[in-house]
């Protein structure tokens, strides 16, 4: 199971105690941001987008949506979200528990700059009701990200 995994790989650096397992849904930004008693703009969502045969893992603010423009300047490729189904053969996590951290070999993780406002963030932990609370140096640190990017925009707008 994908949580087992994120554990066991935490567990390599002595934090394995700090993933949080919920009684409820924590797979949508909204339901994490309940479960945890935070903003949704804390929840750390995992994005899953389909390149050559695999795919990449884009982590960024829940209160952010990708930026077209930017994210086909930074990847020189059109945002095509992965299909559910393939999600978790391609990520190593399923839809709701997708995470930057024991993921498949050759996913390559990138982090938005969006998260940088926050303190702490919380990403999934390879479940549906699972979340891990991190400072932005230990996201990083654990992450392992190609590098940090700029491909969001807020979702909300006044335009």
């Amino acid at each position: 199971m994908s949580i087992e995994k994120v554990k066991a790989y935490f567990n390599e650096f002595g934090i394995a105690h700090k993933v949080l397992e919920f009684e409820v849904s924590s797979a949508t930004v909204a339901l994490a941001a309940e479960a945890l008693g935070c903003e949704e703009a804390r929840i750390a969502k995992t994005l899953s987008f389909a390149k050559d045969e695999g795919c990449i893992l884009v982590v960024c603010a829940g209160d952010v949506k990708i930026d077209n423009p930017k994210f086909k300047a930074e990847f020189s490729m059109k945002a095509k979200m992965l299909p559910h189904d393939v999600v978790a053969s391609l990520s190593g996590h399923a839809v709701g528990g997708v995470c930057p951290f024991a993921v498949n070999e050759g996913v390559k993780v990138y982090l938005d700059e969006s998260l940088k406002r926050f303190e702490t963030v919380f990403p999934a932990a390879g479940s549906s009701n699972s979340a891990i609370e991190l400072t932005i140096e230990e996201l990083e640190k654990y992450a392992k990200p190609e590098k940090w990017v700029d491909v969001c925009k807020l979702a909300i707008s006044n335009e």
